[in-house]
């Protein structure tokens, strides 16, 4: 570990790689998803429509790689498994949550915002 604090301006830091993944799209919706206590795959996959399975797979395992999520077998047939935000993964609800407000609060005027871009750049 580092001795230097991170600075996510700096090109190596390691921070930018986390800041990559809590501002993936998939990520945030996860984590959203979760806030409710946990979740088998199907369940997460039906709460989160559009996400390809493939996806799924490899944001949870992002995330349980960097210990936001944590993932338990159940020793039964067939096997159940179930998808929990870790204590870490609970600190980042409230700043993915104002982040997914902003978005739907925002998204008309975005959404005016292209109309009048590329309007502007079609003549």
């Amino acid at each position: 570990m580092s001795e230097h604090p991170a600075d996510p301006y700096q090109r190596h830091c390691p921070s930018r790689q986390l800041l990559d993944r809590i501002g993936d799209r998939w990520t945030v919706l996860v984590i959203g998803a979760l806030t409710g206590g946990p979740l088998r795959f199907s369940a997460l996959a039906a709460r989160v429509e559009g996400v390809s399975q493939k996806m799924l797979t490899q944001t949870l395992r992002a995330l349980e790689r960097d210990g936001l999520v944590t993932r338990t077998v159940y020793a039964q047939i067939p096997p159940r498994v179930e998808y929990e935000l870790t204590e870490a993964g609970h600190t980042l609800q409230e700043p993915l949550r104002a982040l997914e407000d902003w978005a739907v609060t925002h998204m008309p005027d975005v959404l005016a915002a292209r109309d009048r871009y590329d309007a502007a750049r079609s003549r």
